[in-house]
């Protein structure tokens, strides 16, 4: 299925997951999981560096198995409008970035 930019479904996010881990080293805990098939120890080391740098806080809920939100912290949220428009950017992009990832692949040894 594709989205109304004409990327697969959930591919979108991928990428700009991907741009963005490439360009700064930063991956956001984003409600994936499963549509991205990260695994949990790695969206937990990602969660973890995010609580060490400020990003987010963790809360520790009193249930039974234990149970943790996750909220962002007000350095957490200064940083919606920048990925937004890194993410608008991508979005813009995909064509030029998709045509060079073909390109590439044409030329790229295997």
């Amino acid at each position: 299925m594709a989205c109304s930019d004409g990327w697969p479904a959930g591919r979108r996010r991928r990428d700009l997951l991907d741009l963005l881990a490439e360009s700064r080293g930063l991956v956001l805990p984003w409600p994936l999981q499963g549509r991205l098939a990260i695994t949990s120890a790695h969206l937990l080391t990602q969660t973890r560096r995010l609580e060490r740098n400020g990003m987010v806080e963790c809360r520790v809920l009193p249930t039974s198995p234990v149970g943790v939100e996750y909220s962002l912290t007000a350095l957490g949220e200064s940083l919606r409008k920048p990925i937004a428009h890194l993410y608008d950017w991508t979005v813009a992009h995909a064509p030029a970035i998709q045509a060079r990832h073909r390109d590439y692949d044409r030329r790229a040894p295997h």
